[in-house]
């Protein structure tokens, strides 16, 4: 065991709430791509506009037929299971903290974490017509974008798509999560998503930030930095 990996065991364990922050590298292990890494859906993909204007409103009110196979082809994967860092998480989490994540893909609450702020939504609660309302099961959704009775447009969940707003209730949460922890860890989260990448100038003074991240993310104020896969290091706690 790394030193690194000792002082972050100890970290935990002296604290008295820990709040994770996480985005898509946590799910990758669970065989769901992330966002902009090398292998990353907005990096590989071919697209006649930007992966950002197909994850967009705009797009779903203006070109729902291509929002609709955009999104059901590259982030849905309803049989991917929690990996040992979801796992972990929710052990400490249900303990002593909090995990606010980017992910729409519901790992986090998979694996039994109780304390969970989704901050941009998921894919699989409140699938609902926009036209009349009626709901969804996430199955019918990956089969077809319309509500066929009065040709409306279906939207995927709680997710927050890009021109849209974060919910103000996962806003203040995540808010408090923040300032509310002693020890803030990172976790495959490139920090570059507003407002998610602004929760940490909640953080009080004395708290400790911990990075998990196989990519350098630059984050100065940080007080420890793991350079590792996250299995490796969540194996280990």
């Amino acid at each position: 065991m790394s030193d690194e990996i000792i002082e972050l065991k100890n970290l935990i364990e002296k604290s008295n709430f820990v709040t994770f922050l996480t985005g898509a590298g946590v799910s990758v292990p669970s065989g769901i791509p992330d966002y902009r890494s090398k292998g990353g859906i907005y990096r590989t993909g071919s697209f006649e506009t930007t992966p950002e204007y197909m994850l967009s409103h705009d797009n779903l009110v203006n070109h729902p037929d291509a929002f609709h196979g955009f999104t059901v082809e590259n982030l849905y994967y309803p049989d991917a299971k929690p990996n040992i860092i979801h796992k972990k998480m929710a052990e400490i989490s249900n303990k002593k903290g909090m995990i606010v994540t980017q992910n729409v893909d519901m790992l986090h609450t998979k694996a039994g974490a109780k304390n969970v702020i989704e901050f941009h939504g998921n894919l699989y609660d409140n699938i609902h017509c926009l036209t009349c309302g009626k709901e969804f099961d996430y199955k019918y959704y990956l089969k077809d974008g319309r509500h066929h009775e009065d040709n409306g447009v279906i939207r995927p969940g709680t997710t927050v798509l890009y021109g849209e707003s974060v919910n103000p209730v996962n806003l203040m949460g995540a808010q408090k999560a923040v300032s509310d922890a002693d020890l803030i860890i990172v976790v495959g989260t490139s920090l570059k998503v507003y407002p998610f990448a602004g929760l940490l100038r909640y953080r009080k003074e004395n708290t400790k930030l911990v990075v998990v991240n196989k990519d350098d993310l630059d984050v100065s104020e940080a007080d420890l930095t793991i350079a590792d896969d996250a299995v490796n290091v969540f194996e280990q706690l």
